[in-house]
């Protein structure tokens, strides 16, 4: 909460204060985890789930399927305590790791719980997770980079996630989504006999990737634990450039605050450096765009004056 006091003097001469009192406080949480285990009755979990977060007022997307649990979740910050507890009540799930960030609001409009074949769309249903890359912390990764280790790092998310923010010298393949991982490896065996370390955002894609990596023959082979947003919490203004995209209304994080190391993209419009991603509310174009503030709003949240003009658009606004 941030207070400050201006002074006025009306025709009297009588100094007034006003007190102006702005609340910033944030009151809720998000959560983003996972977790690869087998889960005995996946459906039956699910509903009594969806049940609980109804009743606690807790929002977002979680994907449950017999290989685990992914969820990206926001509630107010007693609520989600209780999230947290009820979770790990369940035995499978008592080692979970939660990656927490404070919010003003919530970060979703609704709760969706979801019967899945797979916690992350992969196609990779054959991959041991038995066989996954050596875990490497964001102490060690820094450490990778402040010492010159040499190893190549690895984008393992979508094209248009990596094209605003990513690590220092990162390779991305460009994917439209992460079932292309099989093709895009085809493209890294050049760097077969190296040090690789895969990473994403939360850690759930890298876990599968590196296992792929691995029966591939790469020879030595790193998952990212935590993902970006650990590492991005921790080493602000550091060896991450740009924005983080996430998978909630608030669609974008920016971590840093030197200005050289905030942005690596530019406005569609206008073309200043920006990290904001729109879908185009023209939803039979539904184009991904970057955009500044100024421009979604200036452009009606559309890409071009044939999208502004057309008719099935969307009726919510965000951000």
């Amino acid at each position: 909460m941030y207070v400050w006091f201006d002074s006025m003097r009306p025709a009297s001469g009588i100094a007034v204060s006003a007190i102006y009192i702005f609340i910033t406080m944030k009151n809720y949480r998000v959560l983003l985890f996972y977790k690869y285990v087998n889960v005995v009755n996946p459906a039956l979990f699910a509903d009594n789930h969806l049940k609980w977060c109804v009743q606690n007022d807790i929002k977002g997307r979680v994907f449950v399927a017999k290989e685990g649990i992914n969820g990206t979740v926001s509630g107010a910050i007693e609520n989600i305590e209780k999230y947290k507890t009820s979770l790990t009540n369940y035995p499978e799930f008592k080692d979970i790791v939660f990656k927490e960030d404070d919010e003003r609001q919530h970060a979703f409009s609704a709760i969706h719980v979801r019967l899945k074949d797979e916690i992350v769309n992969s196609g990779l249903k054959t991959i041991s997770q038995g066989n996954g890359g050596k875990r490497l912390s964001p102490a060690q990764l820094f450490e990778f980079y402040k010492t010159g280790e040499d190893f190549i790092i690895v984008d393992v998310r979508n094209s248009y996630e990596s094209k605003i923010g990513k690590f220092k010298d990162a390779v991305t393949p460009q994917m439209q989504n992460f079932r292309q991982w099989p093709s895009a490896v085809e493209t890294l065996k050049e760097f077969k006999d190296k040090k690789i370390v895969t990473y994403c955002t939360g850690g759930i894609r890298c876990e599968k990737a590196s296992a792929y990596l691995i029966e591939q023959g790469f020879k030595d082979v790193y998952q990212f634990e935590g993902g970006i947003v650990s590492f991005t919490k921790k080493y602000p203004d550091t060896y991450w450039f740009g924005g983080v995209f996430v998978f909630d209304e608030r669609r974008i994080i920016e971590p840093n605050t030197n200005p050289a190391l905030k942005y690596i993209s530019n406005c569609y419009f206008c073309g200043t450096p920006a990290a904001y991603y729109i879908n185009c509310h023209n939803l039979d174009c539904d184009k991904i765009i970057v955009s500044c503030h100024k421009c979604k709003i200036d452009n009606n949240y559309c890409c071009s004056d044939e999208c502004r003009n057309a008719s099935n658009k969307r009726n919510k606004y965000y951000g």
